[in-house]
């Protein structure tokens, strides 16, 4: 039987978020996780997937301040509303190009990657169609989700056993959970490995939500990336590509670490709830 062991939010996406003690989980996710988005003028969503453009984001953090309202504390210290004019204006300054924060997601937004070096990084088509924008760097173009500011799934996972694994893989490499940006960090007894790569199509009851395991989290440049008081790390997606390459229906081997789950069942999760695995003729306790 895993525990929860971390609970995290994100308000604003692609900005540090807020560690939890407990949470309600929706039929949309984390209540309040990622409800709000840094746009740009040329119709981009904001999101470090793009350091060049977007890593300054990395350097604020949001939290809820009510029902559908959220505070950023920029570097400096100043917290200002999530839509506010002020805000806008120095996140404006900060990025060095106008933009603003809003709560409705556009409805042809697009997100832009850029192609790690390391292998793994982005499905091998994708790369093959990699253009060079106007940083230099070579990116990739999608979609968030319809209707959300979401990459893709709607709640993150990853296990403290996964980590421990690259942790020995890759001793110099500060594997911090926070890295990877997850919503619930589950410890899970036993030896390192992915323990999560079995989970495919499971349910997970979690406190009092019921979840599916959709698909393994490929990884960007992210968790390379200063988060807060967080160095930069190159080496730690390196030890990821060198040791976590797996398959992920319809893209291909991907360096991948954690996995996505669609939500069946709300319900509030809390700081030391049980997690169990269950497949669709068992019951793993782990």
């Amino acid at each position: 039987m895993g525990t929860v062991v971390a609970l995290h939010r994100y308000p604003v996406k692609s900005m540090l978020g807020e560690a939890l003690t407990d949470v309600r989980i929706t039929a949309a996710g984390l209540s309040g996780d990622r409800v709000f988005g840094v746009l740009d003028g040329a119709g981009a969503v904001g999101s470090a997937k793009h350091p060049r453009k977007w890593e300054p984001l990395l350097r604020c953090r949001s939290r809820l301040s009510g029902p559908g309202a959220a505070l950023v504390e920029l570097p400096d210290g100043a917290a200002l509303a999530a839509g506010s004019a002020e805000l806008d204006a120095r996140l404006s300054g900060l990025l060095g190009r106008r933009v603003s924060v809003s709560g409705s997601p556009p409805e042809t937004g697009t997100l832009e990657r850029a192609v790690p070096e390391y292998d793994g990084g982005v499905p091998d088509a994708q790369r093959a169609e990699a253009r060079v924008d106007e940083t230099g760097d070579a990116i990739t173009s999608g979609r968030v989700a319809p209707g959300t500011f979401f990459d893709y799934g709607t709640v993150h996972l990853v296990t403290t056993a996964s980590l421990h694994r690259l942790r020995q893989a890759h001793p110099a490499g500060d594997f911090d959970p926070r890295r990877f940006r997850p919503n619930l960090v589950v410890d899970l007894p036993g030896g390192p490995g992915f323990p999560e790569d079995s989970w495919a199509g499971s349910t997970l009851r979690i406190g009092e939500a019921l979840l599916r395991v959709t698909v393994p989290t490929p990884r960007c440049v992210v968790p390379t990336l200063a988060h807060g008081e967080l160095p930069a790390d190159p080496g730690i997606m390196r030890a990821v590509a060198r040791e976590h390459r797996i398959p992920v229906p319809g893209l291909g081997r991907l360096s991948c670490v954690g996995v996505y789950l669609d939500v069946l069942e709300p319900g509030t999760v809390r700081l030391g709830d049980a997690v169990t695995v269950r497949t669709s003729n068992t019951t793993q306790l782990r």
